[in-house]
């Protein structure tokens, strides 16, 4: 009987490993995707789950990574709806809650959040990846599953589009 209990603690102590190592910033990036923590700790726990099914079939520790992050950007775009609900909200209380009241730098960051929200899906992806992961535009090409070309057109579209809303202060 130890026998056969000893692989599912392997496989539940490499679980374990890999959520202790991953999940923080998983959910860093998730959160930059959907501009919702409670959502991006949702979209972490289902990706973990979608890609613990697979450890078995893992080569390498260090792909974890990669699988995990292309199963949020997955899970993110199938959240659309609920976003949308989202924005219609922010719109409606953004008027309410002045940011020159905030701290600097607080203003700041809910600006940026608040830009990045107004991003197509596709374009907030690639710009999050490309920022804050640091991926090649090959490497966001294959998460997005597009050309590089693509990927290219979106960062730049992205970025045009978060300097018209945004105002970088010296």
């Amino acid at each position: 009987m130890d026998a056969m209990a000893e692989p599912v603690r392997v496989e539940g102590g490499l679980l374990e490993q890999l959520y202790l190592r991953h999940a923080t910033e998983a959910v860093r990036f998730a959160y930059l995707l959907t501009g919702d923590r409670a959502l991006a700790e949702d979209l972490v726990q289902d990706a973990f789950l979608r890609v613990s099914g697979r450890l078995l079939y893992l080569r390498d520790e260090g792909a974890f990574y990669g699988y995990l992050r292309r199963a949020i950007v997955n899970l993110s775009r199938s959240s659309g709806r609920r976003r949308q609900v989202e924005r219609r909200y922010l719109e409606r209380t953004a008027a309410e809650v002045p940011l020159a009241s905030l701290d600097p730098d607080t203003a700041e960051r809910e600006a940026m959040r608040v830009a990045l929200l107004e991003l197509s899906e596709r374009q907030r992806a690639a710009i999050v990846l490309r920022f804050y992961e640091d991926l090649s535009e090959a490497q966001i090409a294959e998460v997005l599953r597009c050309r590089p070309g693509t990927v290219k057109s979106l960062i730049s579209r992205g970025v045009e589009a978060l300097r018209d809303v945004v105002t970088i202060e010296g």
